[in-house]
């Protein structure tokens, strides 16, 4: 991982760890009046449109969400009148492009709405997501109306080392004029500038804060969030399972690591063991499941009984090596399972509590977690208790909203509008 300011680190040590904000008191002082949120994703449902929604919901229960956008979701009976769905919107005709066209065509007609919203609407603060937001930034910036982004992952450099225009970026510019399919996604050089305008940068963990240090952001303009977990749906089983089952769930892709986690599964050979991979099968993973899985390896696909896999399993692993947070980090720890992960996975882990930490690409340290857990389930077990109490303590969906108001607080006196 990239080395970060002295300053930075000084704050992701004492401010952005999630046990210091266990007691998040509110009194309403400080906070907006009429925000405007607004997301490319949907207001309900499974990753970041769940986080989409309780994003939302914080201005809600303040009492000063005026309007959110969104592309669909279940909001209204959350949000009531307030939410406002893109759904009917013309870019809904270009769904049938490639993935990556559609998404940045959604994002792009995201911005210009609520850009549109701002000049229109008597609003005096402004919610968006990273990638979702130039045109709205730009209009909040001209408005003098205070500004925050969500981070879904890690700052767009990934915490290397970048010119502010790259070689290829500076021939795109200086080429011939793009068709209109080649404008629709999202640049790396409109999310740095979107970086500059926002007036606060919401991320998601502490790895996700490092990228934005080693880019030079200054650490005043980061307010750590993190995520949350419903712990009333996703809770610890009656009784320990007796067979020692593992499991991993996310998308079965290289960046998520499964590829060494199958390699590491077959390497520590454990008898009377299951690995349990749920998630969608990508095909540059298909090589590594024909390579190393075995009859101990189970790939049922996609799961509507994600609690009860969890509460069926001894060990939750996730050797991602890029996440802002990964939502089913915190549904294990909530489940009472300890984790064998990275870092980079989120701030679900604190190492030799609530599970290891290991590096990225390391097959034998995840050889010798695997062993251990299955050798030292009792042990392990402990660790899992752990990882329960301590989301209760500080990694609810209560607490996250509770850092998103606490942000826009900040942001508030940052510029001058603290006291209204």
């Amino acid at each position: 991982m990239m080395e970060a300011s002295r300053n930075g680190e000084w704050m992701l040590r004492d401010r952005w760890d999630p046990e210091c904000d266990a007691d998040l008191a509110d009194d309403g002082s400080g906070l907006p009046r009429a925000l405007l949120y607004a997301t490319s994703a949907a207001l309900g449902g499974t990753g970041l449109d769940s986080t989409s929604l309780e994003g939302a919901l914080a201005a809600a229960q303040g009492g000063f969400l005026k309007e959110a956008l969104a592309f669909g979701g279940n909001a209204k009976g959350r949000l009531g009148g307030v939410a406002k769905s893109l759904n009917w919107h013309p870019v809904r005709l270009l769904s049938a492009l490639e993935s990556p066209l559609y998404y940045g065509a959604k994002k792009r007609y995201t911005a210009r709405h609520a850009a549109w919203r701002l000049r229109r609407g008597a609003f005096d603060f402004f919610h968006g997501w990273s990638g979702d937001a130039f045109a709205a930034l730009v209009e909040a910036r001209r408005q003098g109306v205070p500004s925050v982004i969500d981070i879904p992952t890690w700052h767009r450099n990934k915490g290397q080392t970048k010119p502010a225009e790259t070689r290829s970026e500076r021939e795109r510019r200086l080429g011939p004029r793009l068709g209109w399919r080649e404008q629709l996604p999202v640049t790396r050089l409109e999310m740095l500038a979107e970086y500059d305008l926002a007036d606060g940068i919401l991320v998601p963990s502490a790895c996700s804060a490092r990228t934005f240090l080693a880019a030079g952001i200054e650490p005043e303009r980061l307010h750590y969030v993190g995520r949350g977990v419903d712990v009333a749906r996703y809770r610890p089983a009656e009784k320990v399972p007796e067979r020692f089952r593992a499991i991993f769930v996310g998308a079965l892709i290289h960046r998520k690591g499964v590829h060494r986690l199958l390699e590491a599964w077959k390497k520590a050979g454990l008898k009377d063991a299951e690995l349990l991979l749920i998630g969608q099968v990508h095909e540059e993973v298909k090589p590594d499941l024909a390579r190393w899985a075995d009859a101990s390896v189970k790939v049922p696909g996609f799961s509507r009984r994600i609690q009860d896999d969890l509460r069926e399993s001894s060990l939750f692993v996730f050797p991602s090596e890029c996440e802002g947070f990964a939502k089913s980090t915190l549904e294990a720890a909530a489940c009472g399972l300890p984790i064998l992960g990275t870092r980079e996975s989120g701030d679900a882990i604190v190492d030799g509590e609530t599970g290891r930490v290991v590096a990225v690409d390391d097959v034998e340290a995840l050889v010798a977690g695997l062993r251990e857990a299955a050798e030292n389930r009792d042990a392990w077990a402990a660790m899992g208790r752990a990882g329960r109490a301590r989301v209760e303590r500080c990694l609810t969906w209560d607490h996250y909203r509770g850092r998103i108001l606490r942000a826009y607080r900040e942001v508030n006196r940052q510029v001058g509008r603290g006291g209204e």
